[in-house]
């Protein structure tokens, strides 16, 4: 009979003693199963003893995670957390130096556990520790055991950061500043003091007036990892706790600094592989470098700005400025506002005053910010996008405006501009750090991008939304890749056209519905044979139908009609001139014949006779529906020519042939159709296996109705 469910095998472990091997009862109370633990080993006072897990951080087992011991668990019996709270803090006031080293070490180890940080906080615990902390009487590795200690228990948040007090916020950053310290040590009170700037505001910006950036700076630069990642901590936290104007000006001195350059080379591109921790410092202060554009994605263009409308003004003028001033020489006032509001109109504006389109927030400014870039970083690039499609038909061309306006607002939601940083998150994008201004140079790469794939989709106003969701998806899976570099990006996004995202859309739709699966993949290749064989009996079939072809020759380009089919048996191909006027003739009625044996090979394209001779065929479009088939003709080799009337003429012949001659068929016409009837009989097969029965024959056709009242009277006249 099965144990019950309440009750878990363990072993219960103590030092020098032989493990018992228990079934402990669940609902039995804690103290009643410690009682029967001591009893086993003969120990009196079991109050003064509990358990705890033998691996790990050695919790302590309580009534409440008592629900965690499972079968095979290995639990250890040693002293109750009350007691071994007093016994370390006595060894850290009455013992000699060694003897506090191991207090604080056992302390550390201990502190984890929230059952035992509650015993030693309830026993002033903390202010013990902060008081070793603040003598500072050994700079080395009793004062970094006792900060470990100090972190572990405030983590357990049973206290908070704002009770800590000024002089020993103090200290803790001369340690900070110090400069020959040990190396245990800094790691430590910087992760201290990133606790006290997160959570509270008051501590924080002493420590903000204490630690300077620039020796932040220094910490960053020391070739310790651990020390890098506590002082990118610190400086994420001052920065968070920041207003946005001291953010502005404590990141615009770290730009100056070389700070960037010096992430992108020495931390992101470091030998050592990149931690979790750092990951997300370096996605907090792209994200709060990316969060300064807010201000200007949330204001709106205002009209009655002088220093705005010369922008405006400037955009026109790098576009049209040579037309302008032709155009614009010697004319009224109406005139020349007539031609501004023309050429505003050309720049990809909906509105003759440009101010309206940039009303809307976001992007507000942060869209003229980007146009104004591209036109000054990449002048002739602007003014080649903005000529081109002022050049194209209208219907075609592509709005800069317009699109740069969408694009921003695009940009700012994949990169998340003025969200809050997630706590957890750590997807930064190398490329940032590898570049100034990052985000302007994005947007040049993607507006370039933009019109690149306006011009693949042969897009027309109508279709701006659906151009924008392909730029979406082009720059999103892109930075997904993480690129090292903007160039990088700019070389993986053009590189995933239009066509591209096609066939990676097709993909993910078949892995969605489980085409890709193994057992789908394996069922297509055993259909696969029967398959092809219906398609080479269609295409015998066809050829048995006959085709007319006409003749080209260097004089003319159509002399007259010949038709050409293959004999039932498949043994011959038949063939003669028609007239224009007839019809196809009946196949026993052609003079000429081939056998199908005398055959030696097909040719297709610039291989033909026909189409090698100079001057038979001057119309290269035609060179894709030429064939021909080489025979014995006596001694010597002839060859009979043919140009199909259509493409799919050309790839119903040549498979046709091909498969007369036994070689594989090999054209587009018959990866579609092999396509087409895998996918039907795939999707026969598995309703089948999903009970549906197919009849053998097909339904019977229902007797058609009783009257045809259904049915719209063309020959009513719309009143």
């Amino acid at each position: 009979m099965p144990p019950p469910r309440d009750v878990v095998k363990i072993a219960v472990q103590m030092r020098d003693a032989i493990p018992q091997l228990i079934q402990l009862d669940q609902a039995k109370p804690l103290a009643a199963v410690l009682k029967e633990v001591c009893d086993a080993w003969n120990l009196a006072h079991s109050e003064r003893y509990a358990l705890q897990f033998a691996d790990g951080h050695r919790r302590y087992i309580t009534e409440n995670n008592r629900t965690e011991i499972k079968n095979g668990s290995i639990l250890c019996l040693s002293t109750a957390p009350h007691l071994e709270a007093e016994q370390l803090l006595g060894g850290l006031q009455r013992g000699s130096r060694e003897g506090r080293r191991e207090a604080l070490q056992h302390l550390g180890q201990l502190a984890p556990d929230v059952t035992f940080a509650q015993e030693v906080i309830s026993r002033d615990g903390l202010q013990r520790l902060g008081t070793i902390i603040e003598d500072g009487d050994d700079l080395g590795e009793v004062l970094a055991l006792a900060l470990k200690a100090f972190l572990e228990l405030m983590e357990h948040g049973v206290v908070s950061w704002e009770t800590l007090s000024i002089p020993f916020v103090r200290k803790v950053v001369c340690y900070v500043n110090m400069n020959l310290m040990d190396a245990s040590v800094q790691p430590l009170a910087l992760r201290l003091l990133e606790s006290v700037t997160l959570s509270s505001p008051a501590l924080g910006q002493l420590v903000k007036s204490e630690v300077t950036l620039d020796r932040l700076l220094v910490h960053l630069q020391v070739m310790n990892q651990e020390l890098q990642t506590k002082a990118m901590a610190l400086l994420t936290a001052l920065l968070q706790g920041a207003s946005p104007a001291e953010r502005k000006h404590m990141l615009d001195y770290l730009w100056q600094r070389n700070f960037r350059q010096f992430i992108y080379k020495n931390i992101i591109h470091s030998a050592a592989p990149l931690g979790d921790e750092m990951a997300h410092h370096l996605y907090v202060l792209q994200s709060l470098t990316l969060g300064l554009l807010e201000p200007r994605m949330r204001t709106p263009v205002d009209p009655y700005s002088q220093e705005q409308r010369e922008q405006l003004q400037a955009l026109r003028q790098a576009a049209f400025e040579p037309e302008g001033e032709s155009l614009g020489a010697g004319l009224s006032a109406d005139r020349r506002r007539s031609l501004c509001a023309r050429e505003f109109r050309k720049l990809g504006f909906s509105n003759s005053n440009p101010a309206q389109d940039l009303e809307r927030v976001p992007p507000g400014l942060l869209a003229l910010d980007n146009m104004l870039y591209f036109s000054r970083q990449a002048p002739s690039a602007y003014s080649r996008f903005v000529l081109e499609n002022s050049s194209r038909e209208d219907k075609h061309e592509c709005p800069f405006a317009r699109s740069s306006i969408q694009l921003t607002v695009l940009l700012c939601e994949l990169l998340r501009v003025g969200e809050p940083c997630s706590e957890t998150a750590q997807d930064f994008s190398p490329m940032f750090f590898g570049q100034d201004q990052s985000f302007h140079e994005l947007f040049c790469v993607s507006i370039q991008l933009l019109n690149k794939t306006w011009k693949e989709m042969r897009a027309t106003q109508e279709d701006f939304d659906k151009v924008m969701q392909v730029v979406r998806e082009q720059l999103a899976r892109t930075l997904a890749l993480k690129p090292s570099s903007l160039e990088l990006f700019r070389t993986k996004v053009n590189a995933l056209t239009y066509g591209e995202v096609l066939r990676l859309r097709q993909t993910e739709r078949l892995h969605q519905e489980g085409t890709l699966a193994p057992p789908i993949l394996e069922l297509r290749e055993k259909l696969k044979p029967e398959l092809l064989g219906l398609i080479r009996q269609q295409r015998l079939l066809r050829l048995c139908e006959g085709t007319l072809f006409r003749k080209i020759s260097s004089r003319r380009r159509q002399d007259k009609l010949w038709f050409c089919c293959l004999s039932p048996n498949h043994k011959v191909l038949q063939y003669g001139d028609v007239e224009d006027s007839a019809g196809p003739p009946a196949p026993e009625s052609l003079p000429e014949q081939l056998p199908v044996a005398d055959i030696r090979a097909l040719l297709t394209g610039k291989d033909c006779p026909h189409v090698r001779e100079k001057g038979s065929v001057k119309n290269k479009d035609l060179y894709e529906l030429a064939f021909s088939v080489s025979y014995d003709h006596g001694d010597e080799e002839a060859y009979l020519n043919f140009i199909a009337p259509s493409k799919r003429e050309f790839h119903l012949w040549t498979d046709g042939l091909s498969t007369l001659l036994g070689s594989p068929m090999g054209s587009e016409q018959t990866r579609l159709d092999l396509e087409q009837l895998l996918t039907m009989e795939t999707k026969l097969r598995l309703l089948e296996l999903e009970n549906v029965s197919i009849p053998e024959q097909p339904p019977p056709i229902p007797p058609p109705p009783t009257n045809f009242n259904f049915c719209y009277d063309c020959n009513i006249a719309e009143p």
